[in-house]
Formats: C-alpha cells, sequence, structure tokens
C-alpha cells in the first residue's frame, strides 16, 4: 500500500518562511522548515529561534528543522517555496529528484523571474511539469506581524480547485484570513509590480514630498499595476483585491517593507549596492522593475512610474530628476490607458 503524504514543508528559512512555518504550527501542521545554511539551521534548532531574520519570536518544538533537502521533503505532500524570484527556479530544480509523483507545489515568492521575465507559475510549469498542481499564496503581511499572530488577511490561488481549498485550510486561522482565488495571473502580478512602486514611494518619502505626493503615486501606481496585469490575462477584480491593492498599500507606507526602505535609502544619495546593503535583505522591487518595463514595452503599455524607478536604480537618474521627469508629464484624462 502507498505511503499517504499529509505534510508541508516550507523551504526557505528568511523572515517570511520562518513566519509562515510558526502559522502552520500554530494551526497544528507540523511543518518542516528548511533552509541551505547548515550551520545557522543547526543553530536556530538550538536555540529555537531565527536570530538572523526573525529574532522576538520562538520556533515550536512543532516546526522541525531541515537544511538537507531530500530529508526535508520525504513524506510531505506540499512544498511551499519561499526564496527570492532570482533562486526560485533553481531550487525547484534540486528539489524535482526527491518528489513524489503527487507532491503539490506552492510558493510565496513575488516577482518574475529575472533575465526571462516570466510569472513563477511559468516556470513551475517548465521546471515540474503542467499536470502538477500549483498555488501561489500572496497578500498584504509582514512577517513579525504573522508570526506575532496579529490580524490579516491573504489570498491563495490555484487553478486546481482541491489543491487551493486545502492549502486555504492549512493557513486558515481565526487570525489569519485566508481568501481563495482561481486567478493564478492576478495575483502574482500584484505581488510582482507593488514591490517596484513600493520603492517609488519611499524615495517620494525619502525627499520629503508629503502625504499628497504619496496619495497620488500610489493611485498612479495602481494604474500600472491594473494596465500590465489585464493585458497579461489577469482580473481586474484580482488586482483591486488584497493581493493587488491592499498588498500595494501596505507596502507604499509602512517602513516593515524592505523595498520601501530602499527607495528611502536611494533618497538619501546611496547607490543601489549601498542602499541593499542598508537594508540587508531581499528587495525583490529592484530585480522586478526591469522586467515590468520590458514587458510593458513589449506590451506597448506605459508604466511611467516604474520606467522612472529603473533609471534611479540604474543609476541613470537622480530620485530628484525622475520625479521631475513624472511631474512634467503632459496632462491627460485621468482614466486613459
Amino acid at each position: 500500500m502507498a505511503k499517504t503524504h499529509t505534510g508541508i514543508a516550507v523551504l526557505g528559512a528568511g523572515s517570511w518562511g520562518t513566519a509562515l512555518a510558526i502559522l502552520l504550527a500554530r494551526n497544528g501542521q507540523h511543518p518542516v522548515l528548511w533552509g541551505r545554511d547548515a550551520s545557522r539551521m543547526e543553530a536556530m534548532a538550538a536555540q529555537r529561534c531565527n536570530e538572523t531574520f526573525l529574532p522576538d519570536y520562538s520556533l515550536s518544538v512543532e516546526i522541525s528543522l531541515q537544511s538537507d533537502l531530500e530529508a526535508a521533503v520525504a513524506g510531505v505532500q506540499d512544498l511551499l517555496l519561499v526564496v527570492p524570484s532570482h533562486a526560485f527556479r533553481g531550487l525547484l530544480q534540486a528539489v524535482l529528484p526527491f518528489l513524489s509523483t503527487d507532491t503539490r507545489i506552492a510558493w510565496a515568492t513575488k516577482g518574475f523571474e529575472p533575465g526571462s521575465g516570466e510569472l513563477l507559475h511559468q516556470v513551475a510549469a517548465e521546471v515540474t511539469g503542467k499536470e502538477r498542481p500549483l498555488a501561489v499564496l500572496s497578500g498584504p503581511s509582514f512577517a513579525a506581524e504573522v508570526a506575532a499572530d496579529l490580524p490579516g488577511a491573504v489570498t491563495i490561488a490555484s487553478r486546481d480547485e482541491h489543491f487551493r481549498e486545502q492549502l486555504a485550510a492549512r493557513f486558515h486561522s481565526p487570525r489569519f484570513r485566508v481568501y481563495s482565488s482561481d486567478d493564478v495571473v492576478g495575483v502574482q502580478v500584484g505581488g510582482a509590480v507593488k514591490n517596484v512602486l513600493a520603492i517609488a514611494a519611499g524615495i517620494s518619502d525619502g525627499l520629503g514630498y508629503g502625504a499628497n505626493a504619496r496619495a497620488a503615486l500610489i493611485t498612479r501606481g495602481l494604474a500600472e499595476l491594473v494596465r500590465l496585469g489585464d493585458a497579461l490575462g489577469g482580473r481586474r477584480e484580482t488586482l483591486m483585491g488584497l493581493s493587488g491593492l491592499g498588498d500595494l498599500v501596505l507596502t507604499c507606507t509602512d517602513d516593515q517593507s524592505r523595498n520601501r526602505q530602499l527607495g528611502l535609502a536611494l533618497a538619501k544619495g546611496m547607490n543601489l549596492a549601498d542602499a541593499r546593503r542598508h537594508v540587508g535583505r531581499a528587495t525583490e522591487g529592484a530585480d522586478t522593475v526591469y522586467e515590468v518595463v520590458r514587458r510593458a514595452e513589449a506590451l506597448d503599455l506605459e508604466v511611467p512610474i516604474s520606467a522612472q524607478v529603473a533609471r534611479v536604480l540604474s543609476g541613470e537618474l537622480s530620485p530628484e530628476c525622475a520625479v521631475d521627469n513624472l511631474l512634467s508629464r503632459d496632462s491627460r484624462p485621468e482614466l486613459s490607458r
């Protein structure tokens, strides 16, 4: 008789992966949390804490800590990848030989794949096959608040109804509401583009341009997000929901956002390399912005805020010049595409 696979493994022991493992354990799921650095995982096991990325929250004994990838995924039904977008394909390729045919794959990674410009469901299908159930978890959520059991809500999207409902049940709790969707494209576009716009918001606030400018930037940024998502096949109602507008507002307005922190650092005159070192953690928007601009150009879409962020990050423009370029654009009807 075949062994029944029921568990879940979280691959990626950064702040977000650790927070999601804490949530799963709180929900009685007994997750495995995997990280590639053996010495750090050993320290986490000894201290029952992620001192590097989430030091204020303990790891319950229900969380199994692993640095051996094969051991981490042995016997699990579901995988949740929580690694930067540039590492997504490589991790899938590494773990694929250890998966059973019925293992399902989800991710909480946000962004287009750097270089190819593909959304991550496209990458996953290429690596693991088109028949394997896939899902994405996204929405307005900071790791520390999830670990602290503060109220929040996210969306899980999958084209496999059975998978998305079962995965939602793993994460849903009285303090963490999970909505389900079949709009995999829309949920991913929202999660990717909002990081670019959060950099812009950080630049604006870092330059002292005030609340009026921030509100205008978020609103016009939402127009860019919807424009691109619509062209790529996402639904507008998704982009106006938790994984679009909700995540955009969160990351543009709160200093827990790493991409907003990056924008603040750039506004102080740091170059990109120094700004990333200052933030000290992954800033997906700095990679995603170039893919957003390329995809928009290929589709003949205007994304002026994203385009100016790309020019700042490349060192072509100062933050002040980028803002001047946006403000000097000709007046136009607000609802024009």
